[in-house]
């Protein structure tokens, strides 16, 4: 997955009065890999990007990019990163080809290479729009598109497809994607736990300054001792005969299905199966969504 260490962070510790929004974070990043930093409202994703990227400066602790130090502002760095941040601001006036061009300027990379973002976002037949006049998809591609405008060796993404919907988050999946065959490192911040669980080759949970959890999806879920969940249709089955399965934990009625929880799947299937009660059944099993609501809890976040 990886040939070496792009990030090394140690020990990264950020205050801002009482609070430490930053407490103790330890992580690294290998070359090549989608790294996805995930966590409630408040849980210090986004400051512990800005450190890494040398925006701030932590009041403890190391970063390590690329073997460099980021902070103080690192010049031999910036040509080697992306960063497309939670709010994006454009030029005014200027067409979606204008703005990567004069992106791209300011590092001294030719127009050509704009371009060839353009291409890689799926914005080419957008090239002489205005960005005013893009939709909010076609603005977060464009956005994407910039901080790769000098082809850096690591991308930055904090929430890229917030508030999107489902058909132009799909798309950004693909250009996700994209960006990886193409042999750059990611490390991204989302509240989307579905598409972190397809995107990311590594997931850190955190949640008030601190991780919680960090492996691969499919790891941090094959580790929760969560139960399957078997959905049948109303009427198939009374709902004291599904509880008397045998493997069955709970059974409930939702109004529209009966929904059992076992964790031995096989075994009440096929008791469902000699039933004949297989009709409108649905399985579902752990998500990486369930390891994350039972380390930080399912208290509403502000």
């Amino acid at each position: 997955m990886s040939k070496g260490s792009t990030i090394v962070a140690d020990g990264l510790r950020k205050r801002y009065g009482d609070l430490w929004a930053v407490d103790g974070v330890s992580f690294t990043v290998g070359e090549g890999e989608f790294f996805g930093i995930l966590g409630p409202n408040g849980a210090g994703k986004t400051t512990t990007l800005e450190i890494i990227e040398g925006l701030r400066k932590p009041d403890e602790g190391s970063v390590r990019l690329f073997g460099e130090n980021p902070w103080p502002r690192n010049p031999k760095l910036l040509p080697r990163i992306g960063v497309q941040l939670q709010a994006s601001s454009f030029f005014e006036k200027l067409t979606a080809r204008e703005q990567l061009e004069t992106f791209a300027s300011l590092y001294g990379v030719s127009t050509a290479t704009a371009v060839d973002m353009l291409e890689l976002v799926g914005l080419s037949d957008k090239a002489n729009t205005r960005e005013n006049k893009l939709s909010g998809g076609q603005r977060q591609r464009l956005s994407i598109a910039c901080a790769l405008a000098h082809d850096p060796d690591i991308v930055f993404l904090d929430e890229p497809t917030a508030a999107l919907d489902p058909q132009a988050r799909r798309n950004l999946w693909d250009v996700l994607r994209a960006i990886k065959a193409r042999g750059k490192t990611i490390v991204y911040t989302t509240h989307y736990l579905d598409e972190a669980e397809i995107l990311c080759d590594r997931t850190a949970i955190m949640d008030k300054g601190k991780i919680l959890a960090m492996d691969a999806p499919a790891t941090l879920v094959r580790g929760l001792d969560a139960p399957t969940h078997v959905l049948i249709e109303r009427g198939v089955l009374a709902l004291e005969e599904a509880r008397a399965i045998a493997g069955v934990e709970e059974a409930g009625d939702d109004g529209v299905s009966l929904r059992l929880s076992t964790r031995k799947p096989a075994m009440v299937l096929s008791t469902l199966a000699e039933r004949g009660a297989l009709e409108g059944l649905q399985v579902r099993g752990a998500t990486l969504e369930d390891v994350f609501l039972e380390l930080t809890g399912r208290e509403y976040r502000a």
